[in-house]
C-alpha cells in the first residue's frame, strides 16, 4: 500500500493528530480522526447501523483545505485507474 500524505490538523499537539491521506492504488481517502462520542454515534445510528468494521470519526473543520486537496487528488487518481 502506498499513501499520499496531505496533512495533519494544523492545531495538533502531535499526539492527537487527525490526518488525511489518499491511497495511490485505489484512490480511497484515508482518515485518522477522533472517535465520535456516544451522543454523536447515537445520532448517526438513526440513519442505520455502524458495522464492526467501521467507525464514526470527527475531523476538525480547520482541515477542510487539506481534505479538499486530497479529494481532488483522489478524483484525478480514480480517473487514471479507470
Amino acid at each position: 500500500m502506498s499513501l499520499m500524505f496531505f496533512g495533519k490538523d494544523p492545531d495538533t499537539d502531535e499526539d492527537h493528530c487527525p490526518t488525511v491521506w489518499v491511497d495511490r492504488e485505489n484512490a480511497d481517502l484515508v482518515f485518522q480522526g477522533w472517535r465520535a462520542d456516544g451522543e454523536t454515534e447515537k445520532k448517526c445510528l438513526e440513519v442505520g447501523p455502524i458495522p464492526d468494521t467501521e467507525a464514526v470519526i470527527r475531523i476538525p473543520a480547520r482541515m477542510v483545505a487539506q481534505i479538499r486537496k486530497a479529494c481532488d487528488a483522489a478524483e484525478r487518481s480514480a480517473a487514471e485507474l479507470r
